[in-house]
């Protein structure tokens, strides 16, 4: 459960992270990108771990509430799938034909 809820949070703070203040992105990346302990953070802003822990929380809230209100992450998830589908559909019964290929290939570099 531990892992999801991390590759949650990373996936999210990838989508939303610029509309967050800066001590917020830095308190996620720490903590969910790079792996620091709640103390760890709290000794490099020289704040209480408390605080570092309720600044986590309230933007792990913020950040669950944007998808909700703007679906880009599940967005981004369900197109990868479509694209998938796609492709491996193209692969399987239109193989000689580049154009489709190519294409499929663009609207996967979008997202990218």
């Amino acid at each position: 459960m531990e892992i999801e809820k991390t590759n949650r949070m990373n996936a999210l703070f990838e989508f939303y992270a610029t509309l967050l203040t800066e001590k917020q992105m830095n308190y996620m990346e720490l903590y969910y990108a790079d792996d620091f302990s709640l103390g760890e953070i709290a000794e490099e802003y020289q704040v209480s771990r408390q605080a570092v822990y309720d600044n986590i929380k309230r933007t792990e809230k913020i950040l669950e509430e944007y998808e909700r209100k703007l679906h880009m992450v599940s967005d981004y998830i369900v197109r990868e799938q479509q694209l998938d589908k796609l492709e491996n559909y193209v692969k399987e019964h239109y193989p000689k034909d580049e154009m489709l290929a190519a294409m499929t290939k663009e609207l996967q570099d979008l997202d990218e």
